[in-house]
């Protein structure tokens, strides 16, 4: 779901970008400090649930944005039930699903190509010690295209596998996706010698 803008005219849509990476930063870092209890977790959740009512995102988008991360929070509510207790368990995970869906919050929110400028912009200063800007821009942007990319190959591999009976079989999805992922990545990088990406501009 990275990079899966959603237009709209809510106060979160008109905030710049910087300032809403800088809000997603304190936000994240006041929850995991101050959010000590179920009952805080939970305020701080319903404030979150809030914000998206605001940005007028759907819940089943607002939902699907936590999908990913479900079989970790069960993996961790898990341990945590083990070596502390229940309580404690629900604010790791709590504060898990806070992080994942203000940064969602953002994403959706905010175009991709704002979000890279600003990204961008903020890097200038570190040219004078011979960091190219622009290039981080523009790894963040391939990042940001190759991470729903792989999901679509290992998703096609999954199905193929099912087809043919071997849905038990690690091989027979970590082999194809390993193979079509190198294969994706040399067409995206002859694609961006061809283009001149990687030429010195001097």
């Amino acid at each position: 779901m990275i990079g899966l803008y959603r237009p709209g005219t809510s106060l979160l849509h008109r905030m710049s970008p910087g300032s809403k990476l800088l809000a997603l930063i304190f936000a994240i870092l006041a929850t995991v400090i101050f959010a000590r209890t179920p009952l805080e977790v939970g305020v701080v959740a319903l404030v979150v649930a809030a914000l998206f009512a605001v940005a007028r995102i759907p819940l089943k988008v607002a939902l699907a944005q936590l999908r990913p991360v479900l079989w970790m929070l069960l993996i961790i509510g898990v341990f945590q039930v083990i070596i502390t207790t229940w309580q404690r368990a629900v604010v790791v995970c709590g504060v898990l699903v806070i992080s994942v869906a203000l940064a969602a919050l953002v994403t959706l929110t905010t175009r991709v190509t704002d979000m890279l400028d600003t990204v961008t912009r903020a890097l200038g200063p570190v040219r004078r010690f011979g960091v190219d800007p622009e290039r981080i821009g523009l790894l963040l942007a391939l990042a940001i295209r190759c991470i729903p990319l792989l999901a679509s190959i290992v998703q096609e591999v999954s199905q193929a596998r099912k087809a043919r009976g071997l849905q038990w079989s690690m091989t027979a999805l970590a082999t194809p996706v390993l193979v079509r992922a190198l294969r994706t990545a040399d067409a995206m990088g002859d694609a961006l010698v061809a283009r001149g990406v990687d030429d010195d501009d001097e």
